[in-house]
């Protein structure tokens, strides 16, 4: 049986295609993340699924049945699906315990393992005026939990959230999954949200799915420079340089395409310039567990992470790349 399967969905607002053939499946307690810039489709699409905006074009269905968008349905949304939009709203000035006991539906064993999930018991007689942004988010999250969906989508959950309840957040949504057998389907912009998270990730750009794989692949092997900048810094290698490195790894060049690294998989050969390319480092940026280096050679600039300690600005340094750690774009 499909559990979730999006077949072509379209989406045009005037003169403007907000999704474009859209296509993809989940199996039930798969992870998928959804990355891509501001105004990529992403929200759009989460709300489609959940029946809350009705598409051009094209088909969702949930577990065998057609998702009915809010023009077919009375009251928009669909039964087993639960949707956490960036918006959530929270009564006012009523007890935790008692915006959940309002909306419950689960017995008393299953509220109270509820609780322990989403962290919250602590926060049982706080009012909801009382609560911080982290706070509000893991109340909100309850109670759309309580009405038991097989399918939960969050729209960038951890945005606007300090590191702390950011960690506490990542840790209730990998609950979620395991302890209240929920699959879920979330949206970030940090890609270590969504690296460390993932069974697979879907990269939309300008409405369209342009990239669909695992984290590796998605990290390792991009589409394209934009697929590459969402999950974090990389260098685009060209000209003589790319002709002297390609060289030294061994690398058959493609014609017409650009070699993509990430810093990290720069390889620090020698402070004297022997058994790579040699160049001049010209900035040091510490991160405390590694640095990060800008190097000018061969009139072009490559940009790399390193945890050796003593170099500065100056420095003569040499670099090299290996076969299995660069990709063509």
């Amino acid at each position: 049986m499909r559990f979730l399967e999006v077949a072509e969905i379209s989406l045009q607002e005037r003169e403007n295609m907000v999704l474009q053939g859209i296509s993809f499946t989940q199996q039930q307690f798969q992870k998928i993340a959804i990355a891509g810039e501001t105004g990529s489709g992403k929200s759009t699409l989460l709300q489609t699924i959940a029946g809350l905006v009705q598409p051009t074009a094209g088909e969702v269905w949930f577990e065998e049945n057609r998702v009915r968008g809010p023009v077919e349905r009375l009251v928009p949304g669909t039964p087993g699906v639960a949707y956490l939009s960036q918006q959530f709203e929270l009564p006012k000035f009523l007890r935790v315990e008692q915006v959940l006991r309002y909306a419950n539906k689960l017995s008393v064993e299953e509220l109270d393992t509820l609780y322990d999930v989403c962290r919250i018991r602590h926060l049982a007689q706080r009012q909801t005026n009382q609560l911080s942004g982290g706070e509000r988010q893991r109340i909100a999250l309850a109670r759309l939990l309580l009405t038991s969906p097989k399918l939960l989508l969050l729209d960038e959950p951890f945005s606007n959230l300090d590191p702390g309840h950011k960690q506490i957040l990542k840790s209730v949504i990998r609950d979620i999954s395991e302890q209240l057998g929920i699959t879920c389907t979330l949206i970030s912009h940090d890609p270590l949200d969504t690296l460390s998270w993932a069974d697979e990730i879907l990269v939309m750009q300008a409405g369209q799915l342009i990239q669909r794989g695992t984290p590796a692949q998605i990290y390792r092997q991009p589409v394209s420079a934009y697929a590459a900048a969402l999950f974090g810094d990389y260098n685009l290698i060209q000209g003589p340089l790319q002709r002297a490195l390609a060289k030294q790894a061994g690398i058959k060049l493609k014609k017409g395409h650009q070699l993509l690294v990430r810093p990290e998989d720069v390889k620090l050969q020698a402070r004297d310039g022997a058994g790579g390319v040699a160049g001049t480092v010209t900035r040091v940026d510490f991160f405390g567990s590694y640095s990060e280096l800008n190097i000018d050679l061969l009139a072009s600039n490559i940009r790399l992470k390193t945890t050796e300690s003593g170099l500065s600005v100056d420095d003569t340094v040499a670099v090299s790349l290996s076969a299995d750690r660069v990709w063509y774009i």
